[in-house]
């Protein structure tokens, strides 16, 4: 029965009607204006020029051929580039995707770098000047792996390091112990829609469309970068095609474009191809874990270390530091962790869905699945005897924690029962069968939020607010909370967003949006109710007693702002700054969670791997809606089934240089990957979290899914992958 949701165990009230995208019409029909769609009339096109070396300097540039091309407007340099400042890093409290500019200097960071755009009447021709450009460099050898000679280990001393008793002591008195290192690669965003920017000049002001998910920290850096005033910058994507991490932080690239208009006095337009998104854009780092688990006679577990290293780049500290989240999942005596930079010549790595925990969680659950064997355990039952209520580290409490309901849902439908635990003991013709399982988790988390609600005489609802919808369905959502409030149809309901014009909206990561954008809205919806109620008694909705009321309209504007955050975090929401709480927090601990059950089959002969069965069920409060809910936890296993067996982004480590990057090439499931897929949705409640009661499962649906992979694989054939992804020819006989 693939691609379904099944509700589980009651409580339906949680989980919001299915309705249809109120954007797919036009997302389908092509009439979603996306930033780069809107006509700029007399715009300018530009063309990047990206260095050919991985570390150096640029010493100088021919560009006699390329000024011939006819309409080049101009060919900037470091020699002749706007002048703007230096960002402010995302990683030091900023919004910038590095702590550096393009055309700066003539310093050359890592391969792929901006080192010249190129600025004419048509695109055509700025493609093709920008083909004509020599540059001339002073190369020097990179170190552009976790390993290489010349990377600089950082050890952030008090930023990532968390222990509690003694691990290794602990160690010593286990029972059974389990020790090994893992390993995941490097991973680019490859969105449909491709970065670039657009800006125009009108006197002083400036609008610039640029996909994003945070158009008021977009807002601020350009401020800070170009040097002129917040309010003199609009900032507009009102539908974005792709991000999960990619359109995040500000790209260095768009003040760049904003300088060239100001200074060619006409708009420029900038769309980076495929190959240039892969450098000019962030990624997802490698990583390595150092991972040791203790476990006692009756398969408890005890001390857990795990030890990460994490790539960067030379200038920047960025780090993820995915062990904060993995020593809170099980019942740990005794743990120790810690996170290590490795600084490389590349470019500053950046969030990708679920950025600590598909790398950390790869690394735990396989490392669980391997104690359970030596434990004798089965791993399912090994999992929920070690499940804890509470936070190991702080002993506070999880506000829920449906971890075991969600094993008992999706094993059952799974067909767990049927399990042979013997490795190689389950087959079908010249096909290896395998089962595995692994936990899902994400952090529930939230940030200030604002939002604008209007109810009209005629029957009609607006609310306005500038969150964004990467594809999870927030416009839908956003509309259905006020319907469901007001008592109007979901076709009546306006929704805006992505546009600094509007009130502050969070940033769309951390699978924050629902959890704050719907604890603002309902209370704005809830604020119009009671001024109705006071007014007259007419009609049992709101939107019956504003008929009856005879206003025209009736608006509320409502902020509302985390426990944990307090004033100050509402004022840095209206200026542009991130401040997102939840998890693992002093006074409670809130996690979604989510159990992943898989099967795999392995040809005998060629150890081709396809996954038929992929069953996954998640717990996250309340479900807004059950559709486009069931789109993103289908959409992240399907994530998980590329995290686990097609990406990896492949490097020419004498360069630097990505080899693979285009669609071409750069390998992700298509739709033979992807056979019975199913996303059980676990009813819970939770009244803590805030007052929406929603946790955010943005991210959640791809943890577990990679790890799941790799422990079926090792059951169909006795063959423990521990470095992603698991490829055909890491299952052939030594």
């Amino acid at each position: 029965m693939p691609y379904t949701v099944q509700e589980n165990r009651g409580q339906t009230d949680r989980i919001g009607k299915p309705h249809d995208r109120i954007d797919g019409r036009l997302k389908v029909t092509g009439d979603a204006r996306y930033s780069l769609d809107f006509a700029l009339p007399n715009a300018l096109h530009s063309e990047l020029v990206l260095a050919t070396i991985g570390r150096g300097r640029v010493t100088g540039f021919d560009l006699a051929e390329a000024e011939a091309v006819p309409g080049v407007r101009r060919i900037y340099t470091h020699e002749n580039a706007p002048q703007r400042q230096s960002p402010r890093f995302f990683g030091a409290g900023g919004t910038g995707a590095r702590s550096w500019l393009p055309l700066q200097d003539d310093r050359v960071y890592y391969h792929g770098e901006i080192v010249a755009l190129v600025v004419a009447d048509t695109l055509v021709a700025a493609r093709e000047a920008a083909a004509k450009v020599k540059v001339s460099y002073a190369a020097e050898a990179p170190a552009a792996t976790l390993d290489a000679e010349g990377a600089e280990v950082e050890d952030p001393e008090g930023m990532t390091a968390i222990a509690t008793g003694d691990a290794q002591a602990a160690m010593s008195r286990a029972a059974t112990t389990h020790e090994a290192e893992y390993t995941t690669p490097a991973q680019h965003h490859n969105a449909m829609e491709l970065y670039g920017a657009a800006a125009q000049w009108n006197g002083e002001n400036l609008t610039v469309w640029t996909p994003s998910q945070f158009v008021y920290g977009f807002q601020k850096g350009l401020s800070h970068e170009l040097g002129i005033e917040r309010s003199r910058i609009r900032v507009i994507s009102p539908f974005v095609g792709g991000a999960f991490g990619g359109k995040g932080m500000l790209m260095n690239f768009v003040s760049l474009v904003a300088g060239a208009s100001r200074e060619l006095g006409r708009p420029v337009q900038l769309m980076c191809s495929r190959e240039a998104c892969y450098t000019v854009g962030s990624f997802r780092a490698e990583t390595a874990h150092a991972v040791r688990m203790g476990a006692d006679e009756q398969g408890h577990l005890g001390p857990y270390e795990h030890t990460g290293r994490e790539l960067t780049s030379r200038p920047d500290t960025y780090l993820v530091r995915g062990t904060e989240n993995t020593v809170r999942m099980y019942d740990f005596s005794d743990y120790g962790s810690n996170v290590l930079a490795v600084h490389a010549d590349r470019q500053t790595p950046g969030f990708m869905r679920a950025p600590p925990e598909v790398p950390y969680f790869f690394a735990l659950e396989s490392a669980i699945d391997e104690l359970a064997r030596k434990t004798g355990t089965d791993p399912v039952q090994f999992r929920v005897q070690n499940d804890t209520q509470k936070d190991p580290v702080t002993g506070t409490p999880f506000t829920s924690r449906s971890l075991v309901e969600c094993y008992e849902a999706a094993g059952e439908r799974f067909g767990w029962d049927r399990y042979s635990p013997e490795v190689g003991s389950m087959t079908d013709g010249d096909e290896l069968i395998g089962w595995g399982v692994a936990t899902a988790t994400y952090p529930t988390q939230m940030s200030p939020a604002t939002a604008r609600v209007t109810l009209s005489g005629d029957g009609r609802a607006r609310v306005m607010t500038a969150a964004h919808d990467v594809g999870t369905g927030v416009y839908t959502i956003f509309a259905q909370s006020v319907a469901d409030k007001l008592g109007v149809p979901v076709s009546a309901v306006t929704v805006e967003l992505g546009d600094t014009e509007l009130p502050p909206g969070p940033i769309s990561g951390g699978s924050i949006t629902t959890a704050s954008s719907i604890s603002c809205i309902e209370q704005a919806c809830d604020r119009i109710a009671e001024r109705l109620a006071a007014e007259t008694s007419e009609g049992s909705t709101p939107a019956e007693r504003m008929k009856a009321s005879g206003r025209p309209f009736i608006e509320e504007y409502a902020e509302w702002t985390p426990l944990q955050t307090g004033a100050e975090a509402l004022r840095a929401h209206y200026d542009g700054d991130v401040r997102i709480v939840g998890g693992a927090q002093k006074d409670f601990c809130a996690f979604a969670f989510g159990a992943e059950f898989c099967e795999v089959r392995i040809n005998k002969y060629t150890r081709e791997i396809r996954v038929p069965r992929l069953i996954g069920a998640f717990a996250a409060g309340r479900i807004m809606n059950e559709k486009t809910a069931r789109s993103q936890l289908l959409g992240g296993m399907i994530w998980g089934i590329g995290s686990a067996l097609h990406e990896e982004t492949e490097l020419d480590p004498r360069y630097g240089a990505y080899m693979n990057d285009n669609l071409a090439e750069y390998l992700v499931p298509v739709n033979a990957d992807v056979q019975e897929l199913e996303a059980i949705i676990v009813p819970e409640v939770d009244k803590q979290v805030n007052p929406a009661g929603v946790k955010g499962i943005g991210e959640l649906g791809c943890v577990g899914t990679s790890a799941a992979i790799a422990n079926a694989v090792y059951h169909a054939t006795g063959v423990r992958v521990r470095d992603l992804p698991i490829r055909m020819e890491k299952l052939l006989p030594a």
